[in-house]
């Protein structure tokens, strides 16, 4: 006996037919794609809450790291990330007023906010660029002992961090850098730091209103700051000058914060950067007048959803990372 399935019944399943969900085929697979996409990003951000609670004493305190601006000199706690994130914020609006404005076939309309999404994502992608600069080459330095901690210098007057460059003492060394007019291509143990362990060392006990703060939270909810006798105790315990942070070394403390700040930003920041190189080959088809010629604007629709994605993730890393 053969059995016949009718369209009826695959519209009673399906919903739709040949179209679950009444969505093309490449709007299912745009979805398909950000689903397994939020869920790799769900994994970091789980990651990253994990090693968070269980160093949570020794963490480095976000509004004490990210404190720069371009062209201004001064401490500005989490400005620039903010405008990066009303920036990318902005763009995803922009992305919105596209797509409405490809529903009603205004192509004049479509290319103007696909272009204002354009230069969204540019400027935060140059951002984010600008930021890892400026956390790659730190700004006060550090020492790290032998288990490897990180402590930090503090004025006692002021009550203001000390950079190195505040106190660290002169002496005869043979400091050599790695640079083109040194003609000094390769040496074994890296390029140095600023100061040397020595200077920075001498430099601290010759500058009694200097005092050292560790990693350690306390219940203020600020880094242990230790008395003059402490301090000067706390630096038999050094082994090296720290400056800036890489995957190895972090003068702003644990080495897992600046791990997953790269990590977790910089695949973020490679997300942005494929939505701009997706939206420039969007936007001059848009200009040729691809999707006027098959009437109907589907592909800045499928862009868009992928661009709100990177937004919404941005939104949790701007979250989890830097104001909790």
């Amino acid at each position: 006996m053969d059995t016949t399935v009718t369209t009826g019944s695959e519209d009673s399943v399906w919903g739709g037919g040949n179209r679950p969900l009444n969505a093309s085929y490449g709007k299912m697979m745009m979805w398909f794609f950000i689903v397994s996409d939020a869920l790799t990003f769900s994994g970091f951000l789980v990651s990253y809450g994990f090693s968070r609670f269980k160093f949570i004493e020794t963490w480095p305190i976000a509004d004490e790291v990210f404190t720069h601006v371009p062209f201004f000199h001064g401490n500005y706690p989490m400005i620039y990330v903010a405008f990066m994130t009303f920036i990318l914020i902005m763009s995803s609006v922009t992305m919105v007023l596209a797509v409405d404005a490809g529903h009603k076939m205004k192509k004049n309309a479509v290319i103007w906010y696909m272009f204002a999404t354009i230069i969204g994502g540019a400027i935060f992608v140059g951002s984010q660029a600008w930021e890892w600069a400026t956390f790659i080459k730190g700004d006060y330095g550090a020492l790290e002992t032998k288990g490897g901690r990180i402590i930090q210098f503090v004025n006692a007057e002021t009550g203001e961090r000390a950079a190195l460059r505040d106190f660290s003492k002169a002496l005869p060394e043979d400091r050599i850098k790695h640079e083109n007019n040194a003609g000094i291509w390769y040496q074994a143990d890296g390029y140095k730091t600023s100061f040397s362990l020595n200077e920075v060392v001498e430099g601290f006990k010759a500058s009694p209103n200097i005092l050292i703060r560790t990693e350690t939270i306390n219940e203020e909810g600020e880094k242990t700051l230790l008395t003059r006798q402490e301090s000067l105790a706390k630096l038999k315990d050094v082994t090296q000058v720290v400056e800036g942070a890489n995957l190895i070394h972090n003068e702003y403390g644990s080495r897992l914060f600046a791990d997953f700040f790269f990590f977790i930003t910089g695949f973020h920041g490679f997300h942005v950067f494929s939505g701009v190189l997706i939206n420039i080959i969007i936007f001059f088809n848009v200009i040729l007048g691809t999707y006027e010629k098959r009437g109907h604007y589907e592909m800045v629709e499928k862009v868009g959803l992928y661009w709100h994605f990177v937004d919404l993730v941005w939104v949790f890393v701007f979250t989890f990372f830097y104001l909790v």
